[in-house]
């Protein structure tokens, strides 16, 4: 989805941490984009980046009547791969390399923006002809600089090839990355974390191990070591091993994490380890030289 929050809108609440595990606790910058809300937890002035990844909206729970919805115009990114992933809803998504993709709950969809690709997220006239609802996550992984210039492309990961597991009576889908045993079917251009887990009250979790990771609350609060993470919040964990978390109220949460690239630049849909790459990029879209959505070429997002 589009950078739709202004740059001075990024940044994020810190709650002082009491846990020695935990290093930051960030709250959501909230934004109202008419009819429903995103709540924005990176990048913010305090944390730029959880390993690899350098952006994190969680979007709705929103209720649309019939006729209204999502609906962004094609709009570029360069130098990521966007993952989005739905509680509820549909967003149909077109890019410039040809897709046509229905996103559909549980489903992981990695769009490889590399040298530079154009998008827009939509809903199909079917979905849009009676009430319906969206909510979900949108997240953007930064490529590695070797893989900043890969060729754009788009993975569709449906609902039943990614793996899932229990652990101590904790259901666990681990959507990008190895964890607890098993490991995600999804592209990964660097070392990635990214699972989710729904915790009944009073279940602990154990988080995987990974050189950086956090937790974002989706539904519910967890305790860490004497800590309250409260709804919304994404927690940010030290790397020392055997943390674990305790839902307080039944939970939804999605754990990132990853390995970390070293400084990136963002500019509105633009991230690269060079700003002079992000200054041509934003010329060539003002220039009309990305390629245009297959099937959606007449709108787009002015810059």
């Amino acid at each position: 989805m589009s950078n739709m929050l202004s740059s001075t809108e990024q940044g994020c609440d810190v709650i002082e941490a009491q846990c020695d595990a935990i290093e930051t606790i960030l709250s959501p910058r909230v934004s109202d984009l008419g009819g429903f809300s995103v709540r924005r937890l990176l990048p913010t002035a305090k944390r730029k980046m959880v390993g690899p990844w350098i952006f994190f909206d969680e979007m709705g729970p929103a209720e649309f009547p019939a006729g209204e919805g999502i609906n962004v115009l094609p709009h570029p990114h360069i130098g990521i791969a966007t993952v989005t992933y739905l509680f509820e809803g549909e967003i149909l998504h077109r890019d410039s390399v040809g897709s046509y993709q229905p996103i559909r709950p549980g489903d992981i969809n990695l769009m490889v923006a590399g040298s530079g690709i154009a998008h827009s997220e939509r809903e199909r006239p079917e979905v849009t002809a009676k009430d319906h609802r969206l909510h979900g996550l949108q997240l953007w992984l930064a490529l590695p600089e070797n893989h900043e210039e890969t060729g754009p492309a788009f993975h569709h990961y449906p609902d039943d090839n990614i793996p899932a597991v229990e652990i101590d009576g904790v259901p666990v889908r681990v959507m990008i990355g190895s964890a607890y045993g098993v490991t995600s079917p999804v592209l990964q251009f660097s070392e990635t974390l990214y699972l989710e887990a729904t915790l009944k009250a009073g279940q602990t979790l154990e988080l995987p191990e990974a050189a950086e990771r956090a937790v974002y609350i989706a539904s519910g609060a967890l305790r860490a070591d004497g800590s309250e993470l409260p709804t919304h919040s994404m927690t940010i964990f030290s790397r020392e091993p055997g943390v674990a978390i305790t839902a307080m109220e039944d939970s939804r949460i999605a754990v990132i994490g990853g390995e970390p690239l070293g400084k990136r630049f963002i500019e509105w849909n633009f991230v690269s380890s060079s700003k002079a790459r992000i200054d041509k990029a934003r010329e060539d879209w003002r220039a009309g030289r990305f390629e245009k959505v297959v099937g959606d070429e007449e709108a787009y997002i002015p810059y």
